[in-house]
């Protein structure tokens, strides 16, 4: 991804998360999470999220009811990514079996920003080839452009005219849960660790 993308792509967030609020302030306010958060978005996290509508590995249309069952790592990339997807889902997988072994379980999602090469069927290997569990998600241009807009999310494919265009966008991971929908991001440099470890205290405070 570009210089210049990658600064539209924090800059696409950045309208969403605005100056940083002191832990304490999210205490006074009563959210159970404050303790948990690293991060604070302006107008609070239902700001962040929402209802999508979009298509599984299985060609089956699919509700955010009906993928966010349990607290889930949502990610927005694309298959055709060459580093810096496969490094994020990693990552997120990586957290995914941390918390496994500790007694926790969380779901890894993969929604695909690149809906003209990215089938149904090209999502699900790409999913199935990270985590047995992660669930993979495409659908039509105007399904995947909402549910990106309800995520805050930016994307933007270069020249399609070359087969093998790549596709710039925000490289943020979400922590969604059932019930409280979104209530916290990351940033590509948070480990594998640190991700369980505050999605663990999240998980605590349900």
């Amino acid at each position: 991804m570009t210089r210049t993308y990658a600064i539209l792509a924090a800059i696409a967030l950045a309208i969403v998360v605005g100056g940083t609020w002191f832990l304490t302030m999210g205490s006074k306010s009563g959210d159970q999470f404050a303790q948990c958060r690293a991060s604070q978005v302006a107008g609070g996290a239902g700001a962040i999220g929402g209802s999508f509508e979009l298509v599984n590995a299985k060609g089956e249309t699919v509700t955010d009811k009906d993928v966010i069952k349990e607290p889930s790592l949502v990610y927005f990339g694309y298959t055709f990514c060459p580093d810096v997807c496969p490094m994020d889902t990693s990552r997120n997988a990586e957290a995914v079996d941390i918390l496994t072994e500790r007694g926790q379980s969380v779901t890894p999602v993969f929604i695909s920003i690149d809906p003209d090469r990215d089938t149904p069927e090209v999502v699900g290997e790409f999913a199935e080839n990270l985590h047995e569990r992660m669930i993979a998600l495409t659908g039509s241009p105007e399904q995947v452009k909402a549910a990106s807009k309800a995520y805050k999310t930016y994307y933007k494919a270069q020249d399609k005219s070359d087969e093998f265009y790549l596709v710039d966008h925000s490289t943020f991971t979400y922590l969604v849960l059932p019930e409280q929908g979104f209530v916290e991001f990351f940033r590509r440099d948070v480990t594998p660790e640190q991700m369980a470890d505050q999605v663990g205290c999240f998980l605590d405070k349900i």
